[in-house]
């Protein structure tokens, strides 16, 4: 019996496993393509957080593809794996977009935000995942 008071800790979501949690990051990770994403990067965190499984990073020039990307991948990923995002997080005229899906974490950014917080020098001891060639097989 756990005290009371004690935070409830939550295994990772119902994805069913890291093969079903990297599909869904390549399927964002072709579509932020898809959509003229640029340095387009999908990070393993399974052996640094039991929180998630991927990060998938992608760039983008405006607010408008920002949003056209965000709203890509959201429509994609529910459509073609019958997956909905468990949180959105930006606004209006943000320059970073967060879509969290559970065992994968989408962040687009544009360029500027993209090098201020540089995710992959802050999880630098994350593996970067050659998504091309795994979408490929």
């Amino acid at each position: 019996m756990k005290p009371v008071g004690a935070p409830i800790i939550q295994k990772k979501p119902t994805l069913e496993g890291k093969a079903d949690s990297l599909a869904l990051a390549i399927a964002a990770a072709k579509t932020a393509e898809e959509n003229n994403g640029t340095e387009i990067l999908i990070m393993d965190m399974t052996g640094i957080t039991a929180l998630f499984d991927y990060f998938v990073i992608a760039t983008g020039t405006s607010q408008r593809q920002l949003n056209a990307i965000s709203d890509e991948i959201q429509h994609c990923l529910e459509r073609d794996l019958n997956d909905t995002r468990r949180s959105n997080h930006s606004v209006e005229r943000s320059s970073w977009i967060v879509l969290d899906y559970g065992n994968v974490v989408v962040h687009i950014f544009d360029e500027e935000t993209r090098a201020f917080y540089s995710l992959e020098t802050l999880w630098a001891d994350a593996p970067h995942i050659d998504w091309r060639a795994e979408a490929a097989k």
